[in-house]
This record gives C-alpha cells, sequence and structure tokens, in this order.
C-alpha cells in the first residue's frame, strides 16, 4: 500500500474545472493509485463565505444542489478517499461556531455531502511510504519546504492556488520534499473573480508520490481554457 498515492488539489465543486472527471478517470487509469487523498476545499461553500458573496452567484442552498451530482461522480470514481479539513470545506461548521449553534445540531460531512463510509475526513493525516513518511495538511504556511523543515518530514499541501512545486532539503538523517500541488478549479467562475486583481494566477493540476517520490501532474489546458484530453507524463 500507498505505493502510488493520488493527491486531488483544491476542487472548490461547483466551481471545478468543467473537465475535472475526465482528468481524474484519465489518471486512474494510467497511474493506478491504491491511496487518495483530497487535499481540502473539496466544495467551495462560496454563499457562506466570511468575505462578501457574489450576489449572481447561487444561493447556499443551490449550491449544494449543483454540488451533490459532482460529488457522486467522484466518489463512484473513488470510493475510498482521505479528505483535509480545510477553510472552504469546515465553514459550515465555522458559521455555526460564529453564531453558537452547537455540533448536536449538525450534520457530518458525509450526511450533508451524501457519501459513504469510505472518505473520511482528517484535521491532517501522516503516511508512510518507502522513504519515509509524509505529513499532509490543507496548507499551514506559503512556503512547503519550511513546514517540511519544521516538521522534520516530507510535507504535502494545498490551499495556495498559483503554487505549484516540488523542493527538496537534505540534512543528517535524510532527503525530504516539500509537494505544493495546485487546484482544478474553473478560473473564470464569478467564485475566482478576486483573482484578476493578482500577478500569479491559478496553476491547474494535481500531484502525486509514486515510490516514495513526488510528482506533479498539470491539465494541460488548450487556449479556450479546457483539458487538451491527455495527460501529459
Amino acid at each position: 500500500m500507498n505505493k502510488s498515492i493520488l493527491i486531488i488539489s483544491d476542487t472548490h465543486i461547483p466551481y471545478h474545472h468543467p473537465d475535472l472527471i475526465p482528468f481524474l478517470k484519465e489518471i486512474k487509469k494510467i497511474y493506478k493509485p491504491d491511496r487518495i487523498i483530497h487535499i481540502g476545499d473539496e466544495v467551495d461553500k462560496h454563499a457562506m463565505s466570511m468575505h462578501d458573496s457574489d450576489p449572481d452567484l447561487p444561493s447556499a442552498g443551490d449550491e449544494l444542489k449543483l454540488s451533490l451530482p459532482i460529488i457522486k461522480e467522484l466518489e463512484e470514481l473513488f470510493p475510498k478517499m482521505d479528505i483535509l479539513d480545510s477553510n472552504h470545506g469546515s465553514l459550515v461548521y465555522r458559521r455555526a461556531l460564529k453564531h453558537g449553534i452547537p455540533k448536536a445540531y449538525l450534520r457530518d460531512y458525509n450526511e450533508f455531502l451524501q457519501v459513504g463510509p469510505g472518505w473520511k475526513w482528517h484535521d491532517d493525516l501522516t503516511i508512510q511510504t518507502s522513504n519515509g513518511p509524509v505529513y499532509f495538511c490543507h496548507g499551514k504556511v506559503a512556503d512547503v519546504l519550511k513546514l517540511a523543515q519544521s516538521m522534520g518530514m516530507s510535507c504535502v499541501q494545498g490551499h495556495y492556488h498559483s503554487s505549484y512545486s516540488i523542493k527538496y532539503y537534505g540534512n543528517s538523517l535524510g532527503l525530504y520534499f516539500g509537494l505544493q500541488v495546485g487546484c482544478l478549479i474553473n478560473k473564470d467562475s464569478l467564485a475566482f473573480r478576486y483573482n484578476k486583481t493578482q500577478r500569479a494566477r491559478p496553476i491547474i493540476g494535481l500531484g502525486m508520490i509514486i515510490n516514495g517520490l513526488p510528482k506533479l501532474i498539470p491539465m494541460v489546458l488548450n487556449k479556450n481554457g479546457k483539458w487538451i484530453g491527455k495527460i501529459i507524463t
């Protein structure tokens, strides 16, 4: 186990890239991962944001309705998946905490996303690989290598949509990496209007760890922003 770990980056369903499912199907076909980790922000929950919401986007209820069919497809593709707790994914609970709603009144992730027990949420996660332990979190610091150095092990994170890299460092105990996965969003959605004011743009892709070593797999797009339909290995 853990020979081929697929790390699905921030999907922000229903504002995901329109080729998300075909892309993931091809990844599964080629790499046959034995463990699936979603780095978090599996759903966007834009209407629940702590920031101003775009009035031209769906309400919170409609957003969930739009998300469920995609979530179902994702579960059919990957019935077992570990998901990292994240700032967007946890919005319903953070909103409840802010307004004093006890946990007893709330449904858990599996129930409101209508998925089975094969999907499991974690605050963070450490997995053993052939090259030592790897720590996974949604996103804690902008420089993933600094996170790896502070943790004393290889680290993987998402959250920073415009960051997509593999960095290494070594010490007397071994060689460690920091893997920063990008995202799988539809960058043209109104949910990401803020990107237009930023110099860096989202990088569409995901990551893998194969036999203990990190790999980046970008979703190569054509000039219209559509996936070209094949994986560049």
